[in-house]
């Protein structure tokens, strides 16, 4: 009966397979479903959605006023805005679906660890878009409309400003997941707190660095980014310490 054994395992794996593809397949359909759920919501709020996010322009354009250069642009531009909110409004829901897809595959101490750090990066993915919303905007903006000159109208498209808005957000709230991947980092093993201390020197000038080339050609938003993703850094060594800390007293106490 030797023989029969290579097929039983093999009908293990692919059933092992499958079922895991079908799982994913579910948490897949909750992660759209949730974002497609949100856009719908906002879409008769559209028009108000898009005030609030301009509202950083609008308040250093000359007017108040914005342009759209496309026939369709108003219709084109609010309902991309909507969908990117709803993306990121649904942020806490993708995050557990997929924290949820891994969950079975850690050990008890690690699952333990693993929902404090997905409530932290959600928590961090918003402070990243506040973050950029009430600081980075409107210094850039009020900053670009100083370098104006009299005789040019400053009137940026709808299209662009949506384009380059979401750009920065989405910038700025991975950026703030940083004390997240520290921890992680550390977690699998690949580092440890102190090999990434004593990488402090070009972590600052390589902050500088993702800072030149995600955001606009000016020292402003560049540091502005810069300088939270060090300090970020420095919160993620001080969390790894503690997330390592603990397993290592509970391995400890076993007998």
């Amino acid at each position: 009966m030797p023989e029969t054994t290579p097929d039983k395992d093999g009908d293990l794996g692919e059933g092992t397979l499958m079922s895991h593809l079908v799982e994913l397949r579910s948490r897949l359909f909750k992660i759209f479903g949730a974002v497609f759920v949100i856009f719908v919501l906002l879409l008769p709020f559209a028009p108000r959605i898009f005030s609030f996010v301009a509202e950083p322009l609008i308040s250093v354009v000359p007017g108040g006023e914005l342009i759209a250069l496309g026939p369709v642009s108003p219709l084109t531009a609010t309902i991309m805005l909507s969908f990117y909110i709803s993306l990121f409004a649904a942020m806490p829901v993708i995050l557990y679906q997929v924290w949820a897809f891994v969950a079975p595959g850690l050990y008890k101490k690690e699952q333990r660890f693993a929902f404090p750090l997905l409530a932290t990066s959600i928590a961090l993915f918003y402070a990243g878009i506040a973050f950029a919303y009430y600081v980075v905007f409107p210094l850039i903006f009020a900053f670009v409309a100083s370098f104006t000159p009299v005789s040019v109208a400053y009137m940026p498209d709808i299209a662009e400003y949506i384009s380059f808005v979401m750009m920065l957000v989405l910038v700025f709230g991975l950026a703030f997941e940083t004390p997240v991947a520290t921890v992680l980092t550390v977690w699998t093993g690949l580092t440890t707190p102190e090999k990434l201390g004593k990488a402090r020197p070009y972590v600052f000038l390589g902050a500088f660095v993702v800072g030149m080339l995600l955001t606009p050609p000016d020292i402003i938003s560049q540091t502005i980014l810069a300088i939270p993703v060090y300090l970020l850094y420095e919160l993620g060594i001080i969390m790894s310490r503690v997330f390592r800390a603990k397993p290592d007293e509970s391995a400890t106490a076993e007998p």
